[in-house]
């Protein structure tokens, strides 16, 4: 038949241009797109695996980070402490001397 074509339902192979040389070629074009879509998706798979382990990274150094800011505060407390005793300390030191120059008179 002349008139027919690919989309016809009573299409022959039969003395048709598209003979089964050219079917098995279109299977072939076909077999390219679907290996690069698979490349895709295992690319896809990748990068989705690699977002995931670089959150829990994340995560775990945000927890770092507070634990370390913790004691660094914790540190930031103990010197004002021992400045302020230290300064405490310093007064004492020269109410005292002062005392002492007083006495030695």
């Amino acid at each position: 038949m002349p008139g027919n074509n690919l989309f016809d339902d009573n299409h022959s192979d039969e003395g048709s241009p598209a003979g089964p040389g050219e079917i098995s070629h279109d299977r072939k074009k076909e077999a390219i797109p679907l290996e690069r879509l698979k490349n895709l998706e295992e690319k896809i798979a990748t990068v989705v695996e690699r977002v995931k382990a670089l959150k829990e990274e994340k995560t775990v150094l945000e927890r770092k980070v507070r634990e370390l800011e913790g004691l660094l505060n914790e540190k930031n407390q103990v010197i004002e402490s021992l400045t302020a005793e230290k300064t405490s300390i310093k007064t004492q030191v020269e109410d005292l001397l002062s005392e002492l120059e007083t006495i030695e008179l």
